[in-house]
């Protein structure tokens, strides 16, 4: 198989050779930055590529599918916490106010549990690949706090991270939570197993409207994704869209 996995966290990586090097000679850059640390937060949009941009623009349109429906908002697969936090941040911009809009993150922080067959073997992943550095939770959380408090209402904590094989945590959470309406749940669990189980656990929460987004459909390197969506869903009463910028991530609506 080609060498596309990053060397230490395992994350696939599908540049070519040239664009590599410039990611790399473009990090050297942001690190050796000259700007005043006052103004790096300010100037992170300096250092956007098309591609992380195009992300980000994703999840700002999809945001606003949901404004006008009841329910919290979930990510199945967290790992660094990037979309987390750009999500926390789009609440603190349209619905600054709304206290039931609620945004859970469930991972194992710890990497792939429960490969199977079902996800094959172009990915070359194993148990572990896509691991975050020890106790990464407790920074994200540091993280997500300091989201809340630049918003109002920060005085009320609207985030939880669940850490963990979702096929135990995402029950006990529901079990928990019997009131949960899921307005949109995000799959980056890139596997098969998890992926199943989250989506059987939360079909009972979902509603009419309610959206589900995936990063990994209709994907040769992560297929478990694909089969578990099919098992737990009929795929032909779906329209599965997208956005023609950001070719990689997909949508539904219920």
């Amino acid at each position: 198989m080609e060498k596309i996995k990053t060397e230490k966290y395992d994350s696939i990586i599908l540049s070519s050779s040239d664009e590599k090097n410039v990611n790399k000679n473009f990090l050297k850059s942001f690190k050796e930055s000259p700007l005043p640390d006052d103004e790096i937060l300010a100037n992170l949009g300096l250092f956007l590529s098309s591609k992380s941009l195009a992300r980000i623009l994703f999840f700002y349109k999809i945001y606003k599918k949901i404004l006008h429906s009841h329910g919290i908002v979930i990510e199945f697969g967290v790992r660094w916490g990037q979309t987390l936090s750009v999500l926390s941040a789009l609440r603190g911009i349209f619905e600054p106010f709304n206290r039931h809009r609620k945004i859970l993150g469930f991972d194992t922080f710890e990497g792939f549990k429960g490969m199977s067959a079902e996800d094959g073997e172009r990915s070359n992943c194993r148990e572990g690949s896509y691991s975050v550095s020890r106790n990464y939770e407790e920074y994200l959380s540091g993280i997500m706090t300091f989201q809340e408090q630049l918003n109002p209402m920060s005085h009320i904590r609207r985030f939880e991270l669940i850490k963990g094989d979702a096929a135990v945590t995402v029950p006990q959470y529901l079990e928990k939570h019997p009131e949960t309406i899921i307005s949109m749940a995000v799959f980056d669990f890139d596997i098969y197993k998890p992926t199943k189980a989250a989506l059987s656990a939360i079909k009972p929460y979902l509603a009419k409207g309610s959206i589900l987004v995936f990063d990994e459909l209709c994907d040769d390197i992560f297929p478990g994704e694909t089969t578990a969506f099919k098992e737990v869903f009929a795929l032909r009463d779906f329209k599965i869209k997208r956005f023609p910028f950001a070719a990689r991530i997909s949508y539904l609506e219920l």
